[in-house]
């Protein structure tokens, strides 16, 4: 069963996805891994403005976090295109939805951690568990927000 992908849904799910990713990235990095939430994202934006936007300090600055989430949310964009793709492609139900997009997201992990550190090197420091739940979460998230989205599981009431 094969269905066009939903380019809204493509965009919400990223969104929602981005969020929950962002915001449990943030607070593990603040309660377990005792470090400042706002590394992550300075991490991200560093992607863009270079290195010199690396923590110490990592505190919050504005055009580094406005950066950071052009970067996350565009790239979440295009993770959720192919993960569209393969669940409309599929027609796949919501638990296997779930599951391919944890999957997908274990995957983004080691593309991000093990084969993007060519190119930005300070992702391996942060190599662990807390990103990798935090990109399990996406996917699942991603999965999920995504086949939502797009069920056509919808009751009409009609008028008497």
């Amino acid at each position: 069963m094969t269905e066009r992908m939903d380019w809204k849904a493509v965009i919400w799910a990223a969104i929602i996805a981005g969020v929950v990713f962002m915001m449990l990235e943030m607070a593990l990095a603040a309660t377990v891994g005792g470090a400042s939430p706002w590394g992550p994202p300075r991490m991200i934006a560093a992607m863009a403005m270079g290195e010199g936007v690396l923590p110490p300090p990592a505190t919050f600055e504005t055009v580094p976090m406005l950066v950071a989430m052009l970067v996350h949310f565009t790239v979440s964009v295009v993770y959720a295109a192919i993960l569209g793709w393969i669940i409309s492609r599929r027609g796949l139900g919501l638990g296997m939805s779930v599951l391919v997009g944890t999957l997908f997201g274990l995957l983004l992990y080691l593309a991000n951690f093990y084969v993007f550190t060519a190119v930005w090197p300070w992702f391996a420091m942060a190599r662990g568990m807390i990103s990798i739940f935090a990109h399990a979460a996406y996917g699942f998230t991603l999965g999920w927000a995504y086949h939502a989205l797009t069920s056509h599981h919808v009751t009409v009431i009609e008028e008497r």
